[in-house]
């Protein structure tokens, strides 16, 4: 489904992402970790054409991504969900939600979806009138997730889903990211939390100043000696 191939990014003379290569298959969660700086969340930017790159070419459900401004990507299937949610504090939560809409022609398929987002968010249902300025870290990840959704994604890009909860939300909001994919939302995870994002990814890739120092399916990387002491603390 996506396909990234010797992607270079600089910042002024910086050269922040070095040569980078992945791909993600239809139904798979694929994780990239590593330490904060690494250059995760730059590769999501840079997919999402929010930042330019300077060389390589990505490819998303066979189209070259090359040309295509980030307002187009969502009517392609390809969503992210941003680093520190970003939700429209001063709209409603179904405001947040019909936002994330704007995109689709089909009232009977956005009813459907809506629906859909409820039933993995009974909590965004409670607090539809509400301000989502006003709602908890954990119900704004909610809200941050359940606006993407609305989009209808192939492919549901999420940066840092775990940053700043307790670890008791963060248990809930990566059993929801399961339920997702196994709706049939395929899922690239950036995450800090190695462990969380390990123990429920197909395969994933760990950065380390802007290059992929390895690769391979999710629990081989969970038992890797050089993992564990890194990012895993043991």
């Amino acid at each position: 489904m996506l396909s990234v191939e010797n992607l270079n990014v600089y910042y002024g003379a910086i050269h922040a992402l070095h040569d980078i290569s992945f791909h993600v298959n239809t139904g798979e969660i694929v994780t990239l970790i590593g330490a904060n700086g690494a250059g995760k969340t730059s590769i999501l930017q840079s997919i999402s054409a929010l930042i330019p790159r300077r060389s390589g070419a990505i490819t998303f459900d066979g189209k070259d991504l090359s040309h295509i401004p980030a307002h187009r990507l969502i009517s392609m299937g390809l969503t992210q969900v941003p680093e520190g949610r970003r939700v429209f504090a001063t709209m409603t939560v179904m405001e947040n939600l019909e936002m994330g809409a704007y995109t689709r022609r089909s009232r009977t398929e956005t009813q459907q979806d809506l629906d859909m987002v409820f039933a993995h968010f009974p909590r965004l249902k409670e607090r539809m009138k509400q301000y989502a300025g006003t709602l908890s870290g954990g119900e704004q990840q909610m809200l941050a997730m359940g606006r993407a959704l609305m989009s209808h994604p192939k492919l549901l890009m999420m940066d840092e889903p775990s940053m700043g909860l307790s670890p008791i939300l963060v248990q809930e909001i990566f059993s929801i990211i399961q339920e997702i994919n196994k709706s049939g939302t395929t899922v690239l995870l950036v995450e800090q939390n190695a462990h969380m994002a390990l123990s429920i990814a197909n395969r994933a890739y760990v950065l380390e100043t802007g290059k992929i120092i390895k690769e391979g399916d999710a629990d081989a990387l969970l038992s890797d000696d050089d993992v564990r002491r890194a990012y895993l603390g043991n």
